[in-house]
């Protein structure tokens, strides 16, 4: 099957063309400075167009991963959390036919991305899977029995990052506060170093800014204040990670993102946290790092719609 793909992320756009659990070409456009999807849809259409030009053939449909909660049935945003806020009053499947000819299936960018994994990455063979992308927010997904978990209102699987760990706690982009993602994320970091006692004593305090990638290499060079915080960001998501296995009952755990570029050894420490804590008569819960990094929901594109046409 040969698919189109297209992935609006938390910062990033991705376009690509994909044929049996292969990425043909995949184009990435940087678009943090678009605030309406309105405006940059005729760039991505003529992105696709190049695409599908370049490798013709017969395609099945558009795979469509949005950053944000959708209604996968009627191809619709249903709400987006401050990213492309117009986006909930765009008929795509529209956009999709007038342009390409082709039928769109709109899918949350997480689930998306769990589906290329399961495909053609870290979770081939194993159909009961959750996936946490550890990047600008947290971001889950949860495969049950070879299907992804939706719920009646879209939001199954998809919100693990806004489970509360911390009641009363930073204030989320959800509205909520104490969210996994406000407690422990990329977009949070900053602000939480600069509250943390002793900040200003710390190396932290010269970065011009302040991400995992920095807190990281300061924690490695022995800086007390990095060492504080990382620790402090290992507990919440070795939390989010049990969260996980005792909601969803997954046989694998696959972790990608940004965060797990660093070289210090993460996951290790997230299976040793659940394997010693979580309720699992039946074994334990085996973890693996992402193998297809930004590439994952362009790949996932594929099994999407074949999903899709079994209905």
């Amino acid at each position: 099957m040969r698919v189109l793909a297209l992935e609006l992320g938390g910062t990033h756009v991705s376009c690509g063309a994909v044929e049996d659990r292969k990425l043909l070409e995949s184009v990435r456009i940087e678009a943090d400075s678009r605030k309406n999807l309105a405006e940059l849809l005729p760039e991505l259409e003529q992105v696709l167009r190049g695409l599908k030009a370049r490798h013709s053939g017969i395609y099945a449909g558009l795979g469509f991963g949005f950053c944000g909660l959708v209604n996968t049935r009627e191809g619709r945003v249903l709400s987006t959390n401050g990213k492309f806020p117009d986006a909930t009053g765009i008929d795509l499947p529209g956009w999709a036919q007038d342009a390409f000819g082709l039928p769109m299936v709109l899918e949350n960018d997480a689930r998306m991305a769990l589906l290329g994994e399961w495909r053609a990455g870290s979770a081939r063979g194993s159909d009961d899977v959750v996936m946490i992308t550890l990047g600008t927010g947290i971001g889950t997904a949860v495969l049950c029995r070879g299907r992804l978990l939706r719920g009646k209102h879209f939001q199954a699987g998809c919100l693990g990052g806004h489970f509360t760990v911390a009641p009363g706690g930073r204030l989320c982009s959800c509205g909520a506060r104490g969210c996994f993602e406000a407690e422990a994320s990329t977009y949070a970091l900053a602000n939480m170093s600069r509250a943390w006692p002793g900040f200003g004593a710390s190396s932290l305090a010269q970065e011009d800014s302040i991400h995992f990638e920095t807190l990281f290499r300061s924690a490695e060079h022995g800086d007390s204040v990095a060492m504080e915080i990382r620790e402090y960001c290992i507990q919440i998501w070795s939390a989010c990670a049990l969260s996980l296995v005792h909601a969803y009952d997954p046989e694998l755990i696959v972790v990608g993102g940004g965060v797990m570029k660093n070289s210090y050894p993460l996951l290790k420490r997230l299976q040793a946290h659940v394997h010693e804590q979580a309720w699992t008569p039946w074994g334990k819960v085996q973890f693996r790092a992402a193998a297809l990094g930004s590439d994952a929901a362009l790949l996932g594109a594929e099994p999407l719609i074949e999903q899709q046409h079994a209905f």
